[in-house]
Formats: C-alpha cells, structure tokens, sequence
C-alpha cells in the first residue's frame, strides 16, 4: 500500500508530506483548492508526462516521492526487473529541473518503462474522466481480460509468441513483390558487382603495402637526390669529408693516447664513431645500388590503387567493407535465384502460423466467453447494490476478420438501465453519473481478482446524490474492507467513512497562492463534513447532521 506522498514545490505545493493508511483515506476541499494537483503529483511519480509549468515558485526545482509497503508477490515481481528492495519497501522519486528530470527507485537511476511496468503492481488510480473510456470497446476487452487474467495469463503469452512470428512473415512476404523483369534486371546487377569485387582478388593487406611502394617510388627521385648529398658529405671526393676528417682526428688522438688514460678512452670513443660512420656510408652505397625505378612497375602499382579505391568508393570505405558487401551481394544473389520458391515457402509458413494462431486465438475466445458469463452475473450484483433497480447487463462477442494483437474478438459491454428498455450499447444508454457507479461496480470486481494494494478514485462520485450517494460511501467502505483507497469526494456521505481523512485548502504565504494538505482529527472532520453538508455557512444543524453521518 501507499504509506507516503511527499512533495516539494510542484505548481501550488511548497511542501507537503502526507501519510496514508489502510483502509479508506479520503480527501476534501473546496472547489479549486488543488485536490487535481495531488493526484497529478501521484500520476507524475508514476511516469505520467511532465508540464512546462510544473516547477512552482519556491525554489529551483520540485521533486515527489512515493513510498510503498508491498507484499511478497509484488517484491518478487521488481526483483525479476533488477530492482533491488529491501524491508519489502519501495520509494519511487522523481526530480524536476528546468529541462530535465530524474526518476529513482530505492535510490537507483530507471527509465520511465520501469516505472510503467512497476506501477501494474502497486496501484490502480481513476482519474476524474476516467470512467468515459468505457465509451469505448477496446478498454471493454482490457477490463474483461484483467478479469480472466489467471485463465489467459499463459495462452495469452503464447499468443503474443506465435502473432509475433506471424507479423515478422507477413514483413518479409511484404518485400516480395517484384516481378519477373525486375528480378532479372537485380540478378544482372548483382552479378556484375559479384564479378567485380571477384576479378580484384582482394587481400585486407595488400593496400598497405601498396600504398607504401608507391609512396617510395613517386618520390624515388628526391630519395636519390638526399643520399647523394649524404654520401659526397661524408665520404665523397671533397677535399674534406666527414670520413676523412674522422679518420685524421683519430690518429692524431691514438699518438697521445698512452699518456693519459682518459684519452685512451676518448680514442676508443673515436674508433667506434669512426666504425659506425664506415657501416653507415656502406649502407647508403648499398641502399643506392639496389634502388631502381621501373615506370611498368609503378603503373601497375597506381592502377591496382585505382582498382581498389574505386571498389572503396562503391561499398564502404575499406577493404573489409568491400568484402562485407561481397558475402551479402552473394546472399541476395541466391536469395534472387530461389525468389519464387522463398515465397512459396513463405506462403507454407505463413498458412501454417495462421492456422496455430487461429486455434490459440479460439482458445483464448472460449476463455473469455466463460469469464464474461461470470462478469456480468459479477457486475449486475454490484451495479443493484449501487442503487440501479433493474439491469440488464450482458458481454456481446464478434469475431474480427484478421487476427490482432489481443486476438479475434471484439467485445462491447451491453446495458439496459430501465425495465422495457432495450439492451444497447453504453453510450447509449449510461449518463454520466451512472457511468461512475458502473465504473465503480467494475472497479470493485476487479479488485476481488486483482494484486493491486491500492485504489485511488477521483470523484468517483460525479452526477450522484441522495440515497445513491450513501450506497456508493457503502461499497468503497466495503472494498477498503481488503483493499487501500484513496479517494477524493465532494459528497459528505463518502468522506463519512473515512478512516483518514485530508483537507485540502488553498492559502496565501509570502504573497504567493500555495495548497496545503492536512490530515484532520474527529472534530475537525465533522466540521469539514459540514461544511460540505452546508457550504460557506455552517448551521447547527450542520454540524448534528455530520455528527450523524460520522456515527453511520
């Protein structure tokens, strides 16, 4: 269950810390107080998208934080999505900056899909205009699959499963649409571009030996050039060269060396620098002698370059590209070469997925269908114990013509409200106020069959009054029997029952408006219950009345 709500600075909220109870948890306030703000903070912990305007007028951020008590099952459930937990507790924050927004669960980084995927198990929220989505089929199909969802947990699975590799044909026998010439005209081209990359024999290596020789013999003219000049420096037919120079220094050197035994080792230095320059002219005359420049030689080495740089060009740069797009040209080739019998046996697989699929979706049909007749006995129950005196309620099937996703069923909830009346659709028949009860009569069914801790309804009470208003206070004081509910209201009857009950009122602090939420004792919920009861003047009788409604 949702044990706290904390928020700092969100739009009207400078700071609000509100803890919950098992039970029935109710929240009043006056029309435009911020009851919408609360709830919307909860929606914003739980993923919901985020509003220019969020951040409020108290500091430079805002932030909400949840903190759940949850049960084994659901511990289990976040462990499975790498969500560490511990004294089976759970805090959900999410931080706003201007551009930005940080989301954590138990102190760690996660994706709003986390949150999404997580908040199927801690909470089920009703918002104010929820109930008009039952105008529509689709959510008709969600509610009876929650309903029936242990029966359709593991069919449903392996749907998913087979409409999958379904789709994923379907793609492929989508690209399958060329015709003869076409084909031909790819084979062709395939064909040259194969015959190409073939005739080049390429090896990953070659290129930079390539690239080298050529560097070498288009500039074999500057090399011959400097080592000339090198070698007429240091050993050439100059009236003194380096070698020659050397060659004196030394023996001048070694006449003086017995004198002094630093200069023996000086002479000895001398020598070895003399040997070296020796080794190295010889390698230069070597290096001379073996360097030629054949003009057949470098053009086949530029025109092997051309080769490769063209095939670079064509398919991706490198020569493991071009080798790359060799292996998949060669595979559309042949793809090309079996094209009619790759859709032949497409057409096999796809006729055979159908037929699995057909059969697991007729399954899961019968399921539904055995579930519905218990959903409707279930609904007609709770709607009578919500002041509707006659129903007729009943689940209508037909079967789609292509599969879905959710199967072949499409499904519409079927009222009559008044006796004599026809059996129509809900849109038809349901205003406003009665789409609340059913709404609620649904809620309550599904939480019989639901995990789910905690309800939260806002105004679930639109359009109703009177002795209706006392029977719809009855069933969420039933349900919060085995189940959290945190429900705003503006009917006295509801907030009667409460367990806890919050007010919530709008102040002026600092010169700004800010909303504040603050959990009321006995007395002063009798007094807000009179106000409800009496508006902005608060009567004795007010004030009795909401004495009497606290005792019921």
């Amino acid at each position: 269950m949702l044990t706290n709500l904390h928020v700092k600075n969100l739009a009207l909220i400078d700071e609000a810390d509100v803890y919950f109870d098992e039970g029935l948890n109710i929240l009043t306030g006056e029309t435009g107080a911020g009851k919408s703000i609360l709830l919307g903070s909860i929606n914003l912990a739980l993923g919901s998208k985020a509003t220019s305007d969020i951040l409020g007028k108290h500091g430079d951020y805002a932030s909400v934080e949840l903190l759940f008590d949850i049960d084994e099952h659901t511990k289990n459930e976040l462990i499975k999505r790498d969500i560490n937990v511990s004294d089976n507790q759970v805090l959900i924050s999410r931080k706003f900056t201007k551009g930005k927004n940080i989301t954590k669960i138990n102190g760690e980084n996660v994706t709003m899909q986390t949150i999404r995927e997580i908040t199927a198990f801690l909470i089920d929220i009703h918002g104010q205009h929820d109930h008009q989505s039952l105008f529509y089929p689709a959510k008709h199909l969600e509610i009876l699959d929650r309903f029936a969802s242990k029966e359709l947990s593991k069919p449903m699975e392996e749907y998913k499963l087979l409409y999958k590799d379904y789709t994923e044909i379907c793609k492929k026998m989508a690209d399958f649409n060329m015709d003869e010439n076409e084909r031909l005209r790819n084979l062709d081209f395939l064909s040259y571009e194969i015959n190409e990359i073939e005739a080049a024999n390429l090896n990953v290596e070659e290129e930079e030996n390539l690239q080298a020789l050529y560097k070498k013999y288009k500039n074999s003219k500057k090399i011959i050039e400097a080592l000339g000049t090198c070698n007429e420096m240091l050993d050439g037919d100059r009236n003194c060269n380096v070698s020659d120079s050397l060659s004196e220094a030394n023996r001048s050197l070694l006449n003086v060396s017995s004198y002094d035994e630093a200069l023996d080792n000086l002479s000895k230095q001398l020598l070895l620098i003399e040997s070296l320059l020796n080794d190295f002219n010889r390698d230069i005359k070597a290096y001379l002698e073996d360097l030629s420049f054949d003009d057949e030689e470098f053009y086949e080495i530029e025109k092997r370059l051309d080769t490769l740089n063209n095939l670079k060009n064509k398919h991706g740069g490198s020569i493991a590209n071009i080798l790359e797009a060799y292996e998949n040209k060669k595979k559309q080739y042949n793809e090309l070469l079996e094209y009619e019998s790759m859709r032949q046996k497409l057409d096999s697989d796809k006729e055979l997925i159908y037929d699995k699929l057909l059969v697991k979706a007729r399954q899961i049909s019968d399921i539904r269908k055995n579930a519905a007749k218990r959903l409707e006995k279930d609904i007609i129950d709770e709607l009578l114990n919500l002041n509707f005196l006659s129903v007729v309620f009943t689940i209508s099937f037909k079967q789609i013509e292509e599969p879905s996703a959710s199967g072949i069923d499409y499904v519409e909830y079927m009222i009559s409200l008044n006796p004599g009346q026809d059996v129509l659709s809900l849109n038809k028949v349901a205003s406003g106020g009665e789409l609340s009860r059913i709404m609620l009569a649904i809620k309550t069914v599904l939480a019989n069959v639901d995990e789910i801790d905690t309800l939260i309804f806002d105004e679930i009470d639109t359009g109703i009054s009177g002795k209706t208003a006392q029977m719809v206070a009855d069933k969420l004081d039933k349900i919060a029997k085995y189940r959290q509910i945190i429900c705003i209201t503006h009917l006295p009857q509801i907030a009667s029952m409460a367990k806890k009950h919050f007010e919530i009122s709008k102040s002026i602090k600092d010169n700004l408006t800010v909303t504040s939420i603050n959990e009321l004792d006995r007395e002063q919920s009798i007094m807000e219950i009179a106000r409800m009861l009496g508006g902005s003047s608060i009567s004795e009788a007010a004030i009795n009345n909401a004495r009497e409604l606290k005792r019921y």
